[in-house]
């Protein structure tokens, strides 16, 4: 504990004295650099970032993206995505653990037309499921699923109803008491994924699936002209579970007894590649590890590859619910990676998201690290949660999300979420910037 208390002490003086502060745009200004007693911070920072290679990062999205494809929680690609992971890091001589752990069942669904077109879609929670083979039925134009938009024609038939007016259950409802067999629900606003309805707490008696603007206007052109067949398949995963990869590295006896952890979710969302979101920070998380596999630590460096986290950060909430107490008050603090590679033109900062939009001893180690090496993009400070540093936060633990977006907006790419995203919208020299700014800094915080 001593070594942690000091170093966390020196450095919120350092906050204290410094002329930190924050800018009118949001721009975290570091303060100065922090030397290493016998060696400036500077050299430090070269033994990183002189090895951090963004070759390796892009062939690792590549791998991820390209030959594992979406990696949806509980689904075979997560489990396969996880044993890459793992064997990465013992291949770097990493003492591994996995932590398995129960989540909701996933749904998973396919829709095709009779032309044998797919259509891209979205099955929520608390979805009906459907026979192996599929539903196969026409369309019933349902309008926007008031009781008043349908009538006797609708039985038998899957009703194709739009966004709005009413929530999405009460949509289903309606269908399901007209006798329809199952229900497709197209946005009313033009994005590139499909919808996806959520139906709240109470499951439904009819397969349900959520797809995009132009997929309903499409399918309502169908069922003008021919009458318009198409073939929904929900399958449910059940009892799913998904896995935390955890590699440690402990410091030699004499060393200190802090913990730093680095975390990046590796699963996506369906029907994304989940290039940016979130191999770009699961590329870079591997490539930080390598890089201080076997340099001298003086604390404890922890690297959590999380499960997931596009259903509600689960897998990081058990990583912080398995540390002990001890654990949580050696932590001195948290590195979370996130979309840290988009290509997009507009996302020329790398966002330092904290849960009350304050700086703490990761943010600040960061900002002075970005200083010394010359960080291409603006560090901007801010109030965000919505990924896996939240449950750190909640423990006590500094933690802070790095992620790219468009300063001023705070605008995410519009890839995002959907099956755009793909290595197309990855920057090699991003992967690059965010591993030696981020390795950087944990090496700051664990090195001799």
């Amino acid at each position: 504990m001593k070594n942690v208390k000091l170093k966390t002490t020196f450095l919120s003086a350092l906050l204290v004295t410094s002329s930190l502060y924050m800018a009118p745009a949001g721009v975290f200004e570091p303060a100065k650099a922090v030397a290493a007693p016998g060696q400036s911070a500077a050299a430090f920072d070269q033994k990183v970032i002189n090895r951090i290679s963004a070759d390796r990062m892009y062939e690792d999205v590549y791998h991820l993206t390209e030959t594992i494809g979406p990696r949806v929680a509980g689904t075979p690609a997560e489990k396969e995505t996880a044993d890459f992971i793992k064997e990465r890091l013992l291949s770097y001589g990493y003492d591994v653990e996995i932590q398995e752990f129960a989540i909701s069942d996933t749904v998973l669904g396919h829709l095709q037309t009779d032309a044998g077109n797919e259509v891209l879609v979205n099955v929520p929670a608390g979805s009906a499921a459907t026979a192996d083979t599929g539903l196969t039925a026409s369309l019933y134009d349902g309008g926007l699923g008031y009781p008043e938009d349908f009538s006797t024609e609708a039985v038998g038939k899957i009703a194709l109803i739009s966004r709005g007016g009413i929530p999405f259950a009460e949509k289903v409802n309606n269908a399901y008491a007209a006798g329809a067999v199952g229900v497709l629900i197209y946005n009313n606003i033009d994005q590139p994924g499909p919808i996806n309805p959520s139906l709240g707490s109470a499951a439904v008696q009819i397969p349900v699936g959520g797809i995009t603007k132009a997929s309903g206007e499409a399918l309502l052109a169908d069922v003008e002209a021919v009458g318009g067949n198409v073939t929904l398949t929900v399958s449910a995963i059940e009892n799913a579970t998904s896995q935390n990869i955890i590699a440690t590295r402990t410091p030699k006896k004499g060393g200190g007894d802090g913990i730093v952890h680095v975390t990046a979710h590796y699963d996506s969302v369906p029907f994304a590649a989940g290039a940016s979101d979130n191999a770009s920070g699961t590329a870079t998380a591997l490539e930080i590890a390598r890089v201080l596999k076997s340099y001298p630590i003086d604390e404890e460096v922890r690297f959590a590859f999380v499960g997931a986290e596009e259903i509600g950060l689960v897998g990081s909430r058990y990583y912080v619910s398995q540390l002990s107490q001890d654990e949580i008050s050696r932590s001195i603090g948290n590195f979370n990676m996130d979309m840290v590679g988009t290509s997009w033109e507009n996302a020329t900062a790398i966002y330092m998201n904290t849960l009350d939009g304050q700086p703490n001893i990761v943010s600040e180690t960061a900002a002075a690290t970005g200083k010394r090496i010359g960080t291409p993009s603006e560090l901007i400070l801010y109030q965000r949660g919505a990924s896996d540093h939240v449950p750190f936060y909640e423990a006590g633990i500094a933690a802070v999300n790095f992620i790219r977006r468009e300063p001023g907006t705070a605008n995410l790419e519009p890839y995002y979420h959907t099956p755009l995203d793909t290595i197309e919208f990855v920057s090699a020299e991003r992967l690059k910037e965010a591993g030696d700014l981020v390795g950087a800094s944990v090496y700051q915080l664990i090195k001799k």
